[in-house]
């Protein structure tokens, strides 16, 4: 198989990965082994935005990788954060120990065997999602066909992150709307029982659990179980005290 017919099976089958329940952090391990074996660079990494918005490591092709990666996060510099900072590439740079762009950095990567860097920003749209590190113990920039294949895992990646994240955040809204339902089952089952026990109206048997869950800083939810339960302090359905004698 010819290296092309080789980047269009990786890119079909990355895309194919979008329509499944996938992994994001196997996927993203897959497009970082993907650039090495297909882009000549000796590893990749890529780095998400946390909901704080700072970076955190999630993929590296390699154990060398992913120290460097954690190097470049403790020490805050290197071509993944400013990537990630610029929504901009970060182009073919060669690393000198102690100087150029990122001192530190470069001194780590020369030191666990890499020569030479770059990054790409994985966007969407306006949204700068995280970044893909690219190293290599060569100093020859990659040619421009294979800056092209990095920029399309670059962009499938983005695109995994952006449907992950959408895909989580309906499971979420499903899982507040499913326990909401099951909440209020469960407060109209507390209402009867408290009606039953009680001899008043459903209005009213609501109101004395809302009052007495708020009195004592307690869910409603919670409250209306215990009702169901029959562990709910009678107290808590006791009728409010009336207004006191002149």
């Amino acid at each position: 198989m010819t290296r092309e017919a080789d980047v269009v099976r990786s890119l079909v089958e990355m895309a194919d990965t979008l329509v499944d329940d996938y992994d994001i952090v196997d996927m993203l391990t897959g497009v970082t082994d993907r650039c090495v074996d297909l882009l000549g660079v000796s590893a990749a990494g890529v780095m998400l935005a946390s909901p704080a918005g700072g970076l955190a490591l999630v993929a590296s092709s390699s154990e060398a990788m992913r120290l460097l990666e954690l190097f470049e996060l403790q020490s805050q510099e290197g071509p993944c954060l400013d990537a990630f900072h610029t929504g901009e590439p970060i182009e073919h740079q060669n690393l000198q120990s102690g100087a150029g762009r990122w001192p530190s950095f470069s001194t780590a990567a020369l030191q666990a065997g890499f020569a030479s860097a770059l990054a790409l920003p994985l966007r969407l749209r306006e949204v700068t999602l995280g970044a893909l590190n690219l190293l290599s113990t060569a100093r020859a920039p990659l040619a421009e066909a294979d800056l092209i294949v990095a920029r399309a895992f670059a962009d499938l990646a983005a695109l995994s992150i952006a449907q992950h994240r959408a895909s989580a955040e309906a499971q979420r809204l499903n899982e507040q709307l499913s326990a909401a339902l099951t909440s209020r089952v469960v407060i109209e089952q507390a209402k009867g029982v408290i009606s039953e026990r009680t001899g008043v109206d459903l209005s009213d048997s609501f109101s004395r659990l809302r009052n007495y869950a708020r009195a004592t800083n307690q869910r409603l939810t919670d409250v209306a179980q215990a009702a169901v339960d029959g562990t709910l302090d009678p107290l808590a359905w006791a009728p409010p005290p009336g207004p006191a004698s002149p």
